[in-house]
């Protein structure tokens, strides 16, 4: 089994995706519906990424996009309505079209990690529908947040079932 972060050490990387879990997302049990678990953390990580120069409107504005390839997911703690939760980003690596990267979305009421998910995703061109090299600048701001994350002191643990290629 792998060693996952501590909340602590999460606490360290920015917040993103940051609210309390809304009554709408509620399953009958009153925790959060586990289909919103990816869609909350895709948010989180679609918000770090604006950081490296990839916008939310990226397709419309450039013509570019980022596309999930896979996903590996798993449920440590439940959230229950109300519980403030945020998404913390690691990025893990990139490859000329790809990149490796863990979404972790905590549980700050409780100060634990809830779920982490693994993802591949893609930088494809919109009008093509065929992946494309990321643009120069966002490979180097992509670059400078690897090395920064891989500096972090605390093991990614990854499930090593997921990998660039």
């Amino acid at each position: 089994m792998t060693t996952q972060p501590t909340y602590t050490e999460l606490s360290s990387l920015p917040a993103y995706a940051d609210q309390p879990v809304p009554t709408a997302f509620e399953d009958i049990n009153g925790y959060l519906n586990v289909r919103h678990y990816l869609g909350i953390g895709s948010e989180g990580l679609d918000e770090s990424l604006a950081e490296l120069g990839i916008p939310w409107n990226w397709p419309v504005a450039e013509g570019h996009a980022c596309l999930s390839a896979e996903h590996h997911v798993r449920y440590l703690h439940e959230l229950k309505t109300g519980d403030q939760m945020s998404v913390r980003v690691r990025l893990l690596g990139r490859s000329e079209r790809a990149a490796h990267a863990l979404v972790y979305l905590l549980d700050d009421t409780n100060e634990r990690l809830a779920c982490v998910f693994e993802e591949i995703f893609l930088h494809v061109m919109v009008t093509e529908r065929q992946t494309a090299p990321w643009p120069a600048a966002i490979a180097e701001a992509m670059d400078k947040r690897i090395a920064e994350h891989a500096g972090l002191g605390w093991e990614a643990g990854t499930s090593g079932c997921l990998a660039l290629r």
